[in-house]
């Protein structure tokens, strides 16, 4: 994961000496709807209307300079998060260029001047269609597992001319996996601890079933099982005494509603009775370069955090240090532990059962 910059700027300085191409060849790509997209050039200027996407640019890139528009909700992420701090000037990109059901906000997009326009596949027309009538190039991207969360990495690194930034940071997805599904496959079905993960939890309470869900997928990954395997449907919405009938071990709290705090369980009459709430194994996803809910480029940070309180005797990573290494490969900056501490909310939920071990030595 090191990145060696004295060859790279021997590569450079080999290049130079070259002879330069009259043309580059042209950069195509087949989208998650199977379009075939063609770039004459790298983007230089990449407008995302999905959330995920616009902290997926920076990583893949190493800087904010190639996105010129994103979703207000990634804006959030970004001003809330660390990425703010490390990016300053992300606060300043345009976050107009969508309503908030995804449709385009076609006059403010093209004003960003895109030369690749990132949308939402298998939605409907009314979310492509005004990108293309206006005459900009779309690439189309699923959502929810880990190998689309690979292949739009892998393709948004490709529009920018850098496939092989995507291939590390997947080949680093794929080395912590196998050693994961490695030390949890022989974990008895009774030590599999009951997980609950909350997709909203103020205004209403949500959770989803397993068929493609993210939460599941790495719920199962760290030798566990969901609560809400059952649900129909993804955010559906369900009550407290249902959460009681389910006693969850442990509870987990989205990092999507900014005000949303562990309070939310302990102080609820029925949900403070559960296991989870009685063992005080209620936590909430940390937010660092994006919410570690979804799949992202952090996403492996999110398995271990999860794999460590689940089973301590089992998985040992070095979260903090992990972390550190990540983001500067992902970002090219040193964390400290102030920010870590930030990331992991560990003013919020330090007492909680395991937190310690992610506290500073």
């Amino acid at each position: 994961m090191t990145i060696r910059f004295p060859i790279a700027i021997a590569g450079i300085a080999l290049a130079i000496l070259q002879p330069i191409p009259a043309r580059a060849d042209p950069i195509t790509i087949t989208d998650h709807e199977g379009r075939i997209v063609t770039l004459a050039k790298p983007a230089e200027r990449i407008a995302s209307i999905p959330i995920p996407m616009a902290s997926t640019i920076i990583a893949m890139d190493g800087g904010t300079s190639k996105l010129v528009g994103m979703n207000p909700t990634a804006k959030s992420a970004i001003i809330e998060g660390v990425l703010g701090k490390i990016f300053p000037e992300a606060k300043d990109i345009a976050s107009d260029i969508t309503a908030p059901n995804f449709i385009p906000n076609v006059e403010e997009l093209a004003a960003t001047n895109p030369e690749l326009v990132i949308q939402w596949a298998d939605r409907g027309p009314d979310l492509v269609d005004p990108i293309v009538n206006a005459g900009l190039t779309a690439l189309l991207i699923s959502y929810g597992t880990e190998e689309k969360a690979k292949q739009y990495q892998a393709m948004v690194a490709t529009a920018m001319g850098k496939p092989e930034r995507a291939a590390m940071i997947n080949g680093w997805r794929d080395q912590v996996a196998a050693d994961m599904a490695a030390r949890s496959k022989d974990i008895p079905a009774e030590k599999k601890p009951k997980i609950l993960y909350l997709g909203r939890a103020l205004e209403a309470l949500t959770a989803s079933g397993d068929k493609g869900n993210y939460n599941a997928f790495y719920i199962n990954l760290v030798g566990a099982t969901s609560a809400s395997a059952d649900v129909q449907g993804q955010g559906t919405t369900i009550s407290p005494e249902q959460i009681a009938e389910w006693n969850p071990d442990v509870i987990l709290l989205n990092s999507f509603e900014a005000k949303l705090g562990l309070e939310r369980v302990y102080d609820d009459p029925i949900l403070s009775l559960t296991k989870a709430a009685q063992a005080k194994r209620v936590y909430k996803l940390p937010l660092g370069g994006y919410r570690w809910d979804p799949p992202n480029q952090e996403s492996p940070l999110t398995w271990m955090w999860l794999a460590n309180l689940m089973h301590p005797d089992i998985f040992q990573y070095d979260l903090r240090g992990e972390m550190k290494k990540a983001y500067k490969t992902l970002y090219n900056y040193d964390l400290t532990d102030e920010d870590i501490d930030g990331i992991l909310w560990i003013g919020m939920q330090g007492d909680a059962t395991g937190y310690a071990q992610f506290k500073a030595k």
